[in-house]
């Protein structure tokens, strides 16, 4: 796909920029329901997307480089998406490319889809992580869509697909990239049964004194740089830090969970420490289940991108877990 003169993410960015000088930014803009909202169709999907992020129809069809009435015409149902603009509307808006292809149909399959988790399901039901025991009973199931990071064609991707809610500077990509090089088997990405992104797990295996700087927030993990990593096998205690770990479904976010726990539970080193700094209200609960434990909670909020933000440091091992 060419590129237009404006790129949908200059758009975006520009049109938050100027929502967030309206006193009415928070409460109309940036406003996200605490459940997932039903779509029966895609230009339901489109309309919400539009007026979650302050676009017009207009700023949409040049992003996209079609007609505003083509535009019009997606949302009010006269017509579907042709498959190569699928394509484009998933690379440009990061919806989930599953949930472009149930709504683009000419018999929709209707969807759930929680804009502030970036996150869809087919029923509301799923909206919530399913308990740990659940995970601890369904660990051994897997899925050949989980591979290794490869920094030089996923860092782009991931650096677009985070600025919602962690920001990738150029010594947290050099991070990235370490860390996949030291723990490739827990930088990881998945992808949907056609080839598109899914979700990440970012591990980064830390040094001790950062970890007790993060912990006593005297540091803060955008100021983390290739000189805070270090080789878990030459570490008394390796140490873990979970910068990211995220999927567009709860089917994703357990596939790629239960990797994660198998790994741990194979690493020669049992006495490992894990700790991460979660912004996401779904995995909470889940973490504590898992045995971490919440060492501090930051403010709760909401981000430039309407996104909910509630960060707070949680740290622990999974060996007890996995032995119940």
């Amino acid at each position: 796909m060419s590129c237009p003169e404006k790129t949908f993410q200059n758009l975006f960015l520009l049109n938050l920029h100027e929502e967030s000088e309206s006193k009415n930014f928070a409460s109309e803009s940036s406003h996200y329901s605490d459940k997932m909202t039903k779509y029966n169709q895609i230009g339901e999907l489109l309309i919400d997307f539009r007026r979650i992020n302050g676009m017009s129809q207009s700023d949409f069809a040049a992003a996209l480089e079609v007609d505003i009435r083509t535009i019009q015409r997606w949302e009010n149902g006269a017509t579907l998406i042709k498959p190569e603009k699928e394509e484009d509307i998933v690379m440009l808006t990061l919806l989930p490319y599953q949930l472009i292809r149930n709504l683009n149909a000419s018999v929709p399959i209707p969807t759930f889809y929680d804009f502030s988790l970036r996150k869809y399901a087919l029923n509301e039901l799923n909206d919530d992580l399913p308990e740990a025991s659940w995970f601890k009973a369904n660990l051994e199931k897997a899925t050949q869509r989980i591979r290794t990071l490869d920094h030089e064609s996923d860092i782009d991707y991931l650096e677009r697909y985070m600025q919602f809610h962690k920001k990738i500077n150029r010594n947290l990509s050099a991070v990235i990239k370490e860390s996949s090089r030291i723990l490739p088997e827990m930088n990881l990405i998945i992808t949907d049964d056609s080839g598109y992104y899914s979700g990440h797990s970012l591990i980064f295996p830390i040094k001790e004194s950062t970890y007790q700087r993060l912990r006593s927030r005297k540091m803060n993990e955008t100021e983390l740089m290739v000189d805070d990593l270090a080789r878990p096998g030459q570490l008394k205690r390796p140490i873990y830090y979970g910068f990211d770990i995220t999927a567009d479904c709860n089917d994703n976010i357990f596939y790629v969970s239960a990797h994660l726990m198998r790994v741990l539970r194979e690493k020669p080193e049992k006495d490992y420490l894990y700790c991460a700094t979660p912004f996401r209200r779904d995995n909470f609960k889940v973490n504590e289940e898992l045995g971490l434990t919440i060492i501090w909670e930051g403010e709760k909020g909401v981000n430039q991108f309407g996104l909910e933000m509630a960060p707070r440091f949680q740290e622990g091992n999974f060996r007890d877990f996995l032995k119940k």
